[in-house]
């Protein structure tokens, strides 16, 4: 349907859309990116879904406090890359490095976020693939392609032709959990379902994976506040 700014401090930007499934209005903020979307069943007029959102403002807002800021990736914030936080430094020469406490990034500082996110993505798509291999190997197994996306839903999947596809966001995280994902996704290689002997198929080539998934259910939406 559109957008709509909902007036007051600080104004809150709303995107609207019609459902003929939905019964009542709805508001709904994204843990993931802050978006908010004010949903209207058929029959209901957007100023009637507008007025809704108002009586709600108080309430919308407390949410968004608590989701916290977005951070915009520059030259002198920090990001967790592997686990670690790392400072973005000014680099030398032509390629963003990685350093134990740092990451340096060459280059115009308006270009910062692109440069990193493209080292991310690379440093992603190399942990991911290596962690596939491994456990497929262990399974006797093979996936047809591996993708990596942003996606909002799902940190990883696999399709009924074997093919993975996988969060780059995933290299925010410790390695361990990095892992579990990779174990999840090719395990369904095996296991198009989540039985038990799909568990057991993850247990079996991850070992113990109680912790790394607890550890993205606590903390895997604070990885898209990092706007690039």
């Amino acid at each position: 349907m559109g957008q709509h700014i909902l007036d007051g401090t600080p104004p809150v930007p709303l995107i609207l859309r019609k459902s003929a499934r939905a019964r009542r209005i709805s508001l709904r903020v994204s843990q993931l990116d802050g978006r908010v979307t004010l949903t209207l069943p058929r029959g209901v007029s957007e100023a009637e879904g507008i007025a809704f959102a108002r009586e709600k403002a108080d309430w919308l807002r407390g949410h968004l406090d608590k989701r916290g800021v977005d951070q915009v990736i520059a030259l002198g914030e920090s990001l967790p890359i592997e686990g670690v936080e790392r400072q973005i430094m000014e680099g030398q020469g032509r390629r963003v490095a990685l350093h134990e406490d740092a990451l340096s990034v060459p280059g115009k500082p308006e270009q910062v976020g692109t440069r990193v996110q493209a080292f991310l993505k690379q440093m992603a798509r190399d942990r991911l693939a290596g962690a596939s291999d491994r456990y497929a190997d262990t399974l006797g197994l093979t996936y047809t392609r591996l993708t990596l996306r942003d996606t909002r839903s799902r940190w990883g999947s696999c399709t009924s032709d074997g093919a993975l596809m996988y969060s780059w966001r995933l290299i925010l995280c410790p390695p361990e959990v990095l892992n579990y994902v990779a174990a999840h996704e090719v395990s369904h290689l095996a296991e198009m379902n989540h039985s038990s002997a799909f568990w057991n198929i993850v247990t079996q080539i991850h070992g113990p994976y109680n912790e790394p998934r607890a550890w993205l259910r606590k903390n895997g939406s604070a990885l898209h506040s990092y706007k690039f």
